[in-house]
């Protein structure tokens, strides 16, 4: 029986192409034909595959996955495994992957919410160590019960601080079902700080500068507000606020500077006093001097004419009397008493007793002296009355004498019992 022309050459066409795939594969050992022929006549796969593979799974927290791979083999013959499979996710030996989404895992952050798990699975024939097949499939996990994530420094809302002083806190996170993963800072005031706020747990701090309230504030306070702003990887935010009252306080470190150059004007003006005091006690000692000598020789004149007159010269002796007498007016032209010199030498060294006890009483204590306005006060009004009563007084440099030549020369206590007040 005569075959039809169209079956004999679809039957010519097959055994061409079975002879020229069998070349190759002589030519090339490691050449596979995709397709061969059974008895029947059919073509079979000769690549072991998954016939549904799925490359991505999504599950739902709470919610059991169960999904059967199959192969274009007999299953009994192969063995599935998982590599890199997160906590929880299981496959059979016959290729039944199962996986129970628990939410005690989410919550002991053993797994994250929309996060891309990529697991290794792999097919191995029993029999045939050749005989194996690698891919890998996606799964990832989302919940519809959103718990929010919040900003939370460590700090209460409303805080309140003095100029000067310094704030630190930390600002923290409440992870919720997505975690914050960034944090924008901003303020109703622009302030500088030294610290960058950029996600959680990151130090904030700032100290205020003294010139931070304006006299134009009320009751010498402003308030500054700070905004912490939180955002997640589903752009969902949180803002928390503190609000900070800074108070107007004094600035120590300036007052400190004025304090020290007040006290050291007031010891600089006290050592010109004591140049002054020096050049006038030196003049009225001088000149008690020179009136000393006079007196001597008024005194040595009188005695000598009462001697002549009881001697052989009474002439002599009525003479020298006279010339003693003489001597008084002379006395008083080229000596006269400094007593304004002498009084003024007493108000001067007086007006440095009370100003070096001014300066001892106002001295600072502490660290931080809360009566430092107070006493700056006291030492300028002292300073001022001081060279005001003393404004006549000729100062001038102390030139050729140090400062412990005049200290010893103020203390000597020989000057000290000159100008020291007689009990009557």
């Amino acid at each position: 029986m005569k075959k039809p022309l169209g079956v004999l050459r679809l039957w010519l066409s097959i055994s061409a192409g079975i002879l020229f795939f069998s070349t190759i594969q002589a030519q090339n050992p490691g050449f596979r034909v995709p397709m061969q022929m059974d008895t029947t006549g059919r073509f079979e796969d000769s690549v072991l595959r998954i016939k549904n593979m799925d490359p991505y799974f999504n599950v739902h927290v709470d919610s059991t996955l169960s999904y059967q791979f199959e192969i274009n083999r007999d299953p009994s013959k192969y063995y599935f495994f998982l590599k890199n499979a997160p906590v929880g996710l299981k496959i059979k030996e016959n290729g039944l992957l199962q996986f129970r989404a628990d939410k005690s895992y989410f919550l002991s952050g053993r797994l994250k919410y929309d996060y891309e798990y990529k697991v290794d699975l792999e097919v191995q024939n029993l029999n045939d160590p050749k005989d194996h097949l690698d891919t890998t499939f996606t799964i990832s996990f989302f919940t519809t019960e959103i718990v929010p994530s919040h900003v939370k420094p460590t700090v209460s809302n409303v805080l309140y601080v003095e100029e000067g002083d310094t704030i630190s806190f930390r600002v923290q996170c409440e992870t919720g079902t997505y975690p914050i993963e960034s944090i924008n800072f901003y303020s109703n005031i622009p302030i500088k700080t030294n610290s960058i706020i950029k996600e959680c747990n990151d130090d904030f701090t700032w100290s205020p500068p003294y010139d931070f309230v304006k006299e134009s504030d009320s009751g010498k306070t402003k308030l500054l507000l700070l905004y912490f702003v939180g955002t997640n990887k589903v752009f969902m935010r949180d803002t928390a606020i503190i609000r900070i009252y800074v108070k107007d306080a004094l600035n120590y470190p300036y007052m400190v500077q004025e304090y020290n150059a007040v006290t050291k004007n007031m010891r600089t003006y006290i050592l010109q006093l004591k140049y002054a005091f020096f050049q006038l006690d030196r003049k009225v000692k001088k000149t008690n001097h020179t009136r000393t000598g006079f007196d001597m020789t008024t005194a040595t004149t009188a005695l000598g004419g009462t001697i002549a007159t009881s001697t052989n010269s009474p002439t002599t002796g009525a003479i020298l009397p006279s010339v003693g007498v003489a001597m008084v007016p002379v006395k008083e032209t080229v000596a006269p008493p400094q007593t304004a010199d002498q009084n003024m030498a007493s108000l001067v060294r007086s007006s440095i007793k009370r100003l070096d006890y001014t300066i001892h009483d106002n001295a600072l204590i502490g660290e931080k002296d809360p009566d430092i306005t107070k006493k700056i006060t006291a030492l300028k009004n002292e300073l001022k009355q001081t060279q005001v009563q003393l404004i006549d007084v000729p100062l001038e440099e102390t030139s050729g004498m140090t400062e412990e030549q005049l200290n010893a020369y103020f203390d000597n206590p020989k000057v000290n019992k000159k100008y020291r007040l007689k009990r009557h």
